[in-house]
């Protein structure tokens, strides 16, 4: 039976996530990693048992042993990194977000329609079962009719330092790309539409990129509420409010159970039973897909992509230049937008 051989490229805390739960992955093996320096690359491959340590990104890229490859860099990168495997004949699955604005995942949408490569945002949340669970009794109807959803996302992120990824606007910093892509995906995920509006409380670190922001959508029928923060940890709940009963998902990023309730009343739960941090159930996926001739996925799609750029985008429009810090040396502000 064939396997997939996958390249790693960039081997930071994410990488090394994916390479733990690899374990836990049928018909696909990592043959491959490259990173910054050599160096960890080397030990990034020497922990995970992987035969080979590539000089650069390009030597990864064009190895014919390698059928995909796993994106890891930076934010700002993503783009330029999956064009390029795109260019290879490489299949991709791209760390989240795919791209920092709208128009460079149209690019990246387009380029992998035309050559008829396989691309897929890693928004493994989408793939975990408690998550599909929930949607299942969602969709069944079992909370009624939607009225409300809740969900946030945010872990204090210190000290603050303007050159740390998290907030270098230069590589897609802030906290809305960095942890808000998550509640405003599973909008899109259990909504499937853009709101008819919205509205933004957002504030800002020293040097002007977000790290805390509140927004409330309103689509008409359904009211949302979603946070992010870099400054606190929130809950990172996920709730679904129905007229009938409500669904629960505790840390729904990460989600591993799910719960229903009518009033105040449990009147179902579920629980995965996981050993594995959850990356596995997306790269098995990805690998089921490309085993069986896919050029896209059916649950994570760049058409759902380019939605959460949109929305992430609306909201970005709605940030405050007025309130934002002035830069120390005078220089005009850094801004996320291109």
């Amino acid at each position: 039976m064939k396997t997939i051989r996958w390249g790693v490229l960039s081997t930071g805390r994410i990488a090394h996530q994916f390479a733990q739960d690899f374990a836990s992955v049928e018909r696909g093996k990592i043959a491959g990693a490259t990173s910054r320096t050599a160096a960890n690359a080397r030990a990034y491959a020497n922990r995970y048992g992987i035969g080979k340590v590539y000089p650069n990104y390009r030597a990864l890229l064009e190895d014919s042993n390698i059928d995909a490859v796993y994106i890891a860099t930076p934010h700002s990168l993503h783009l330029e990194n999956t064009l390029a495997a795109i260019e290879a004949g490489k299949s991709v699955l791209c760390e989240k977000p795919i791209t920092t604005n709208a128009e460079d995942c149209e690019r990246i949408l387009t380029a992998a329609r035309d050559r008829s490569v396989f691309v897929m945002e890693a928004m493994w949340t989408w793939f975990l079962p408690a998550i599909r669970r929930a949607k299942r009794w969602f969709e069944d109807g079992r909370i009624g009719k939607l009225v409300q959803i809740k969900a946030d996302f945010g872990y204090p992120q210190r000290p603050y330092a303007a050159n740390r990824r998290e907030f270098d606007a230069q590589l897609g910093g802030g906290a809305l790309l960095e942890m808000g892509i998550y509640p405003v995906a599973l909008l899109w995920l259990m909504l499937g539409r853009q709101p008819d509006r919205l509205e933004v409380v957002s504030k800002y670190a020293p040097n002007g990129v977000e790290d805390d922001l509140g927004v409330l959508l309103d689509y008409g029928d359904v009211i949302a509420t979603i946070g992010t923060s870099f400054r606190c940890k929130l809950q990172n709940w996920a709730y679904l409010i129905g007229e009938d009963g409500y669904i629960a998902i505790p840390d729904f990023w990460r989600a591993s159970e799910c719960r229903l309730f009518e009033l105040d009343d449990l009147k179902d739960k579920f629980a995965d039973g996981r050993s594995s941090i959850g990356l596995n159930f997306e790269t098995q996926a990805v690998i089921d897909d490309l085993l069986a001739g896919k050029t896209e996925s059916e649950i994570v799609s760049l058409s759902d992509s380019l939605a959460f750029q949109r929305t992430m985008q609306t909201i970005r429009s709605q940030f405050t230049a007025s309130s934002r810090p002035r830069c120390k040396s005078g220089q005009m502000r850094k801004r996320l937008e291109h």
